[in-house]
């Protein structure tokens, strides 16, 4: 395998995921290969039915950034959808170490999937005494540079974002609504489309965090709006850089400048829906702020 080639690493089913604190974990089991080489049976449920969640890290000089942080984002929301515990720590870091070993990437995009696994037809879960699903772990890693180039918008007509829904409070494989959004915005001629609430106002793009500059101070729309609650986004919160306000498309267009921010990037909008923004020059310098 190449250097610059991805890979990626599936557990071995009913692995034990969950270990004792100061306990050093065996080597990881399971089966390494090419992303392209590698599958999943076909009656997983996060094949069939998006039943899963997943998170994206940053991995640079071969160390994965905030690795806390999304653990415990992707704890949380696997409680919120009634799924078992995902792996910890002490369960991933010789499994992230292992991939950049193999894959020689220091610097990339990670990407941890947990699936409800296989068990039942449909959309019901099996009820006792029958079989309950295992749950699947598998990770990815791919060569990445983050990205900071200026990016032109629209927003939305067709998708917006549920804030009265359990999926929008998480990173789930449902993934459809982004995708159609993003296919929306290339066929407008632009780089990304922003997506409203269902309740109206601004929320997010489609995947990654907005943040709007408005008399001298940042501003993102609140977690009832429905947007991801990203790790990048807590960052900021939690610093004292952003506060949250609702914010609508009169506020975008009349600010001092807006970013879209996630784990792999920090892109300024040069301009929403043809009508230029002014720059934002410290984009870069914000978000390594924000890493630390």
């Amino acid at each position: 395998m190449s250097q610059l080639e991805p890979i990626a690493w599936i557990a071995n089913a009913g692995a034990n995921f969950t270990r004792d604190v100061g306990v050093v974990p065996p080597p990881p089991r399971g089966h390494w290969g090419h992303p392209e080489q590698l599958a999943l049976p076909l009656a997983d449920r996060g094949l069939q039915l998006a039943d899963g969640l997943f998170e994206t890290l940053l991995v640079e000089e071969g160390e994965p950034w905030l690795l806390a942080s999304h653990l415990g984002r992707w704890q949380s929301s696997a409680a919120l959808l009634g799924m078992a515990p995902p792996p910890g720590a002490q369960f991933l870091r010789p499994a992230i170490a292992e991939a950049v070993r193999r894959s020689g990437i220091r610097q990339g995009a990670l990407r941890l999937n947990w699936s409800r696994g296989s068990g039942g037809r449909g959309l019901d879960l099996p009820t006792a005494p029958e079989p309950q699903p295992v749950h699947r772990f598998w990770l990815q890693l791919s060569g990445c540079e983050p990205a900071f180039g200026a990016i032109t918008t629209i927003i939305s007509r067709q998708e917006r974002r549920n804030a009265d829904s359990l999926l929008s409070r998480c990173k789930s494989f449902a993934y459809g609504g982004p995708i159609q959004a993003r296919r929306e915005a290339r066929v407008a001629g632009a780089d990304e489309a922003l997506l409203l609430s269902t309740t109206g106002e601004l929320c997010c793009g489609s995947a990654a965090n907005l943040v709007v500059r408005r008399s001298g101070a940042w501003w993102t729309p609140p977690a009832s709006s429905g947007c991801l609650p990203g790790v990048m986004r807590q960052q900021a919160l939690a610093s004292g850089l952003v506060r949250e306000a609702s914010l609508s498309r009169a506020d975008l267009l009349s600010s001092d400048g807006a970013l879209l921010i996630n784990s792999l990037g920090c892109r300024a909008l040069r301009c929403c829906e043809g009508q230029p923004l002014p720059p934002v020059p410290a984009a870069a310098a914000i978000w390594r702020s924000l890493l630390r």
